[in-house]
């Protein structure tokens, strides 16, 4: 026969846990939760589709390529063109080969930053308007005329301004 062995929470029956331990804290179930929040705001809405990520990065995207186009132009004494296609939604720069009036369809593709063409690309659904089609800055970075880049789905305060006088890109 076995002793008797008094069972309490130093000393739990031989068969498992004690009766205190069969759920989980409430420190346990706030940190869930929490983790569950912070994936709900962070993930899901890369997933729906519709928060914009695609659009601001394209349009932030043609902002930086628009003024490393403009201080291309300044750098190298050269009119620098952007030309707008779509579809896909693309920009393309060209750098003229002489100083003069710029052709877009014509000239050299303007190196980017890692000598590699400087071509921006849409990706997703992302479509804009453009206003107009070519956006041409002279050798002192002014453009021949000002331009207004609306790309859908943002609000149109995002819109891209570039201004007529100064050729300041926002």
């Amino acid at each position: 026969m076995r002793p008797a062995v008094c069972e309490s929470a130093e000393n739990p029956p031989s068969g498992g846990f004690s009766s205190l331990e069969n759920g989980f804290t409430l420190i346990e179930l706030v940190a869930t939760i929490v983790i569950i929040g912070i994936l709900a705001v962070v993930v899901f809405p890369k997933w729906s589709g519709t928060s914009g990520f695609d659009e601001r990065g394209f349009r932030d995207r043609v902002v930086a390529g628009l003024r490393y186009a403009q201080k291309s132009a300044i750098a190298a004494r050269r009119t620098v063109c952007a030309s707008f296609s779509s579809p896909p939604a693309s920009v393309t720069f060209a750098i003229s080969t002489a100083n003069g009036a710029a052709n877009c369809a014509v000239g050299n593709a303007l190196a980017g930053p890692d000598t590699n063409p400087l071509v921006v690309t849409a990706t997703g659904n992302v479509t804009f308007s453009a206003l107009p089609a070519n956006i041409v800055f002279d050798a002192a970075g002014r453009p021949a005329s000002g331009a207004v880049i609306s790309v859908t789905g943002l609000p149109a305060a995002l819109a891209i301004t570039v201004e007529a006088e100064t050729g300041y890109v926002h």
